[in-house]
């Protein structure tokens, strides 16, 4: 039983610990708004808490961190009931759902220690922000995009047939 569940147990020891120390330095080491240049109009590390969802999301919501912690907690039972369903030749599907798992576990405790998440990845093009983020939504993002591709790559199998 514990061997289906291998992969996902790695990345959420690497994925998890990596979330919250960095955000552990961040709140330590940072004021909050606070911003420091790495690389002149590109990518900065700043300190922002969002108290919503994606993009901020809810962020004025009296009901946003049960709200927001209850739908983690949906998807991280779905998350698992899908992985306990998947062939072990899945393996890019295993990855994925391991990496949202992973990003979805880091923002549900800031967001149940902190009513917010704490995001300090500033993306930009001189005055042109992305939304801060962190690593939870990284892993967040490259796992769902790891999904989308190896949806596709199906697709084009079952075409090619």
């Amino acid at each position: 039983m514990l061997q289906r569940y291998r992969l996902l147990l790695i990345v959420v020891a690497i994925v998890l610990p990596l979330d919250q120390l960095t955000k552990i330095y961040i709140d330590s080491t940072m004021a909050l708004h606070q911003s420091r240049t790495v690389i002149e109009h590109f990518f900065n590390i700043c300190y922002v808490l969002n108290t919503g969802a994606a993009f901020g999301m809810l962020a004025n919501s009296p009901f946003r961190v049960p709200l927001l912690a209850g739908v983690a907690l949906i998807a991280l039972t779905v998350i698992l009931w899908l992985f306990k369903r998947l062939d072990d030749d899945q393996q890019l599907q295993r990855l994925g759902l391991a990496l949202v798992f992973s990003g979805a576990i880091g923002n549900l405790i800031d967001r149940l220690r902190l009513g917010a998440v704490i995001d300090f990845i500033d993306v930009h093009w001189y005055q042109s922000h992305w939304p801060a983020f962190n690593v939870a939504d990284s892993a967040i993002t490259i796992g769902v995009a790891l999904l989308l591709i190896d949806l596709w790559r199906e697709e084009k199998r079952r075409k090619n047939k």
